[in-house]
């Protein structure tokens, strides 16, 4: 009769300390309690699944009650270690706390403490997953593990120590379980390989290592389950892969590089190719979260070591992944993997998986339009700096050359305006650019002809007209906000990036002084003007109206200074009319007397 198969993991689960891996510190603590023969009454034992927790207190109850004991080296033979061995003790009691949880359970084992040991020095209990007992059941056992009979053990292992209560935890002698390293795990599967003649490359290995999350039982499940496929052929990582659902790290990088192009076209059909695979929306996105994971690591870290030890990467496509991390910066990875979770998020929730599979990747070829804290701060900093303008230039703009206006005739040039503001007369040559002369203008040409609406031209002229606009705030509004589209004989239409300035131009003293300058400067008596609204118009290139002519005469400089005077008294007024305090509107005899109630307050 054919023996019965044993799995890998209790086949080669650990018998004595000295098989006990990645543990050195607890294998260290628990053989010098047992040279020294101080033994504690309780032990709680915590860490990840599959680190040796169990296998530690099977480990300590058979180095306690072994015929040759208390040992570190168990012999295997007396009754006590066959009864351990073979998961049949009498003396060595594991109970399963997640089934055995209630009050009622904890009241049955506190029953059997009193009677003695029949074949070892000690009655040991093993509660696993301890955490699962209610507080009950906690509460009926604290007294007993607190003071237990003198031979009696107890040894609790569970996974979620934070849910055991302090009073519980506070009894015993704890001891964490560390996961265990990927070259530990790796060193155990060659071993067992090796044992068990299983043809599989040490790549798979370390792939199968990387995959168990630092826990043995899992590695050497994961090795139980790939073996059969190394009866004809070494096992490589594409099976292992496979067998986990995962993606290739050559799939993925082409998949990262599509997104660096920002190539939808390539990247969508792919992702359809992967899916039809078989592979899970959400599996996908996963694998990219692992793999953007990488990227970082390989970007921040110059030790190769330390990246492979700390990665799925290789000396196979270690230099790919490289190359593809230096075109992200930090935050931009960061961006991608944000991106992905949520996606991975709505993948769970939704219906229709592959349509947000598809939305993600498409969204992920457009990364560098994606809003991150890094553009804001840059952004931010332009502004500061004034490298970008916002859409109303409060400060005076840098001087643009206007070319000169071409007309049919010559034309004597115009007079300056009467007002103008001091900012505006401050002598161009301080700037780098050379001073503007005055666009010069013929009436008569525009009364016979309509003008040339070329961009050049229609820009001198929209000069030639802000320069006739005698009140300086509604030649600064016109100026700032304003810019041309069309200037002829028959209609001008003048075009604002916002209704509220369309409005503003469209009526009041800013629509009379429009009126007036292109009467005064085309001839036309009542000229046809449109106020449009186009939020597409280009209010980077400004307007500049160029200086006046230099000073010839004591009577042009006397002109001059009464146009200051009278720009600055213009701004005294305006200031000291928002400053004026409002009429009070004439109220009732009860307002009167509500008004006195309140300490001369209204109430509106």
């Amino acid at each position: 009769m054919e023996t019965k198969y044993i799995p890998l993991y209790r086949k080669y689960r650990p018998q004595t300390f000295h098989d006990l891996i990645g543990q050195e510190n607890i294998v260290h603590a628990l053989s010098n309690a047992i040279k020294l023969n101080r033994i504690a009454h309780a032990y709680l034992l915590c860490g990840p699944r599959g680190t040796g927790k169990t296998s530690s207190a099977r480990i300590l109850a058979k180095s306690l009650n072994c015929k040759e004991g208390p040992t570190l080296t168990p012999c295997g033979k007396c009754p006590a270690c066959l009864d351990i061995m073979n998961s049949i003790p009498v003396d060595v009691i594991e109970i399963d706390a997640a089934s055995n949880r209630s009050v009622e359970d904890t009241q049955a084992i506190l029953e059997k403490i009193q009677y003695v040991p029949v074949n070892g020095r000690y009655k040991i209990y093993v509660i696993d997953e301890v955490h699962m007992l209610s507080n009950h059941a906690f509460n009926a056992l604290l007294k007993t593990l607190e003071e237990p009979p003198e031979n009696v053990i107890f040894i609790l292992a569970t996974t979620e120590p934070h849910k055991v209560l302090d009073t519980i935890i506070s009894r015993c002698q704890r001891f964490d379980f560390r996961r265990i390293t990927t070259d530990d795990i790796v060193k155990r599967l060659e071993y067992i390989s090796q044992q068990e003649n299983i043809n599989i490359s040490k790549e798979a290995l370390f792939a199968i290592a990387k995959n168990s999350q630092g826990g043995m039982r899992d590695a050497l499940a994961l090795l139980d389950q790939i073996s059969v496929l190394g009866v004809n052929k070494q096992i490589e990582v594409e099976d292992i892969n496979e067998i986990l659902g995962k993606i290739s790290y050559e799939t993925l990088s082409e998949i990262t590089q599509y997104i660096i192009d920002s190539d939808c076209t390539k990247s969508v059909p792919l992702i359809d190719k992967i899916y039809s695979k078989g592979n899970e929306p959400v599996q996908i996105v996963t694998n990219l979260i692992q793999y953007f994971r990488d990227l970082m690591i390989a970007k921040n870290c110059t030790d190769k070591e330390l990246i492979y030890s700390l990665t799925a990467l290789n000396e196979t496509n270690f230099d790919k992944a490289k190359e593809q991390s230096q075109a992200f910066t930090v935050s931009e990875i960061i961006t991608i993997i944000d991106r992905l979770s949520y996606y991975a998020t709505q993948i769970k929730d939704t219906t229709n998986k592959y349509l947000w599979l598809e939305l993600c990747i498409i969204d992920l070829t457009n990364y560098k339009n994606l809003p991150s804290a890094e553009n804001l701060l840059k952004r931010i900093e332009q502004l500061e700096a004034g490298n970008i303008s916002p859409q109303v230039q409060h400060k005076k703009p840098a001087i643009i050359e206007v070319p000169k206006q071409t007309l049919q005739q010559p034309a004597p040039a115009v007079q300056t305006p009467q007002v103008q503001s001091k900012q505006e007369i401050e002598p161009i040559a301080q700037t780098e650019n050379k001073p503007i002369q005055p666009v010069e203008k013929n009436v008569n040409a525009e009364k016979n002809s309509s003008v040339n609406n070329t961009s050049d031209d229609m820009h001198a002229l929209w000069v030639s007209i802000l320069q006739s606009i005698e009140s300086p705030p509604n030649r600064a509004f016109y100026t700032g906000l304003a810019r041309p589209v069309q200037i002829s004989k028959d209609k001008i239409v003048i075009a604002f990036s916002k209704e509220m300035f369309v409005k503003q131009a469209g009526e009041g003293a800013k629509k009379q002084a429009l009126v007036d300058a292109v009467s005064s400067y085309m001839g036309i008596s009542n000229p046809k003007i449109e106020i449009i609204l186009s939020e597409s118009i280009d209010l980077s290139k400004k307007v500049t109206l160029p200086a006046p002519e230099p000073v010839k005469n004591n009577e042009e400089s006397d002109i001059i200074k009464q146009e200051e005077e009278d720009y600055h008294n213009y701004s005294q007024i305006k200031n000291q009319e928002k400053e004026l305090p409002k009429a009070p509107d004439e109220i009732s005899s009860q307002a009167e007397m509500v008004k006195q109630l309140f300490d001369g307050k209204i109430i509106s």
